[in-house]
């Protein structure tokens, strides 16, 4: 017969469609809870790594070699209870008390790494709203010790806690979305609040900056209007972009940033550009060793941005002569080919044909 000072615990679970993924709430470094309460701070739900790897490839005795691996990352974490503690249900051994929990990123981490397609989708479907309002988490310590449970009723019997095991998801869904955006809307209150106190006292001190400040502003009110447009954006982009000096080109994590997401676009317009190079081959297959200019086709057949940032990648800005922009629209257009890997011209099949063979 367990002692009076030994709790018992039934942890809850969540319906992850084929799976039933058991977890607790973590409210901080040494507390945590089983049930949703009002006027709390934010938690951070953690699911049970053993529920996440059951019915995979994984033999259950390299389990712990895979839970290191995501707690290196951030995605997992070994929870040492108080001795306190019991679990019901779960094998736990007394001499550390200890269990591996993942957040819900890193329950992602595994579903996309080791289940099957249709269990992928119901993860998505199940977790995508507490993904969501965990976005902004950091990543998890390697390890917490556990010793205080914060629901404000803890359960006076195994059963008390068994009947309150089926928790319904969307009303725990909306209370973890309405305690981060009431986290949220604090802290855009707070960095509200003083970025008031720094222009009320030092005014002088940010006089460059104020211009771009206002920018940013208005364009922050017209996001929450919901009336922001795509020149607004541009305008917010490029002068933040100017706003300074932001380094070599060699290591501008600034660069990469907006060259991955600029390679993520035209890539994602590729089937588009394809059909539209099918259709120009289609009406011109008559004289395909006949084709318009250089600059034509590069104007026809691909997306402007494509075109704004080789020119200007190459020098030839709208200040440059007729002469020199027209001399180098075919290694444009060259290049474009390539990139889309769309081939057009005669020098692109046999550039290409050469390369291959080689």
């Amino acid at each position: 017969m367990s002692s009076p000072s030994t709790t018992h615990l039934a942890l809850p679970h969540w319906d992850g469609g084929s799976r039933k993924i058991r977890f607790i709430q973590l409210v901080n470094l040494t507390s945590f809870r089983l049930t949703d309460c009002s006027n709390k701070s934010p938690v951070v739900p953690l699911f049970l790594g053993a529920d996440l790897f059951s019915n995979t490839d994984i033999r259950t005795e390299n389990h712990p070699r895979y839970h290191a691996k995501f707690a290196k990352k951030g995605f997992a974490t070994k929870i040492h209870f108080s001795s306190a503690f019991r679990f019901h249900g779960l094998k736990v051994s007394t001499a550390n008390n200890s269990l591996w929990f993942y957040s819900v990123q890193g329950l992602f981490r595994v579903a996309f790494e080791m289940y099957s397609k249709q269990e992928q989708l119901h993860v998505l479907e199940n977790f995508q709203d507490v993904w969501k309002s965990q976005i902004n988490d950091s990543p998890l310590k390697t390890s917490y010790s556990l010793s205080v449970q914060l629901d404000n009723a803890p359960p006076s019997s195994l059963q008390d806690t068994e009947s309150r095991r089926e928790m319904s998801q969307p009303q725990h869904r909306q209370t973890l979305q309405t305690e981060h955006s009431q986290l949220v809307v604090s802290t855009v209150r707070e960095k509200l609040q003083s970025l008031d106190d720094k222009l009320s006292s030092e005014t002088h001190s940010y006089t460059e900056q104020l211009e771009t400040i206002l920018l940013l502003l208005e364009n922050i009110e017209r996001y929450m209007n919901g009336n922001l447009e795509e020149k607004d954006v541009t305008d917010t982009v490029i002068a933040l972009l100017k706003a300074k000096d932001w380094g070599s080109v060699y290591s501008s994590s600034l660069l990469c940033g907006v060259g991955r997401w600029l390679g993520q676009q035209f890539h994602a317009a590729n089937g588009s550009i394809s059909q539209r190079v099918e259709d120009f081959k289609v009406q011109h297959i008559e004289r395909i060793s006949d084709l318009p200019p250089a600059e034509e086709l590069v104007t026809e057949l691909f997306p402007e941005a494509m075109q704004t940032l080789l020119l200007h990648w190459m020098g030839l800005s709208e200040e440059s002569t007729v002469e020199k922009r027209h001399s180098e629209f075919p290694i444009l257009l060259l290049i474009l080919e390539f990139a889309n890997h769309n081939l057009i011209t005669g020098v692109a099949h046999v550039l290409y044909s050469s390369l291959i063979c080689k």
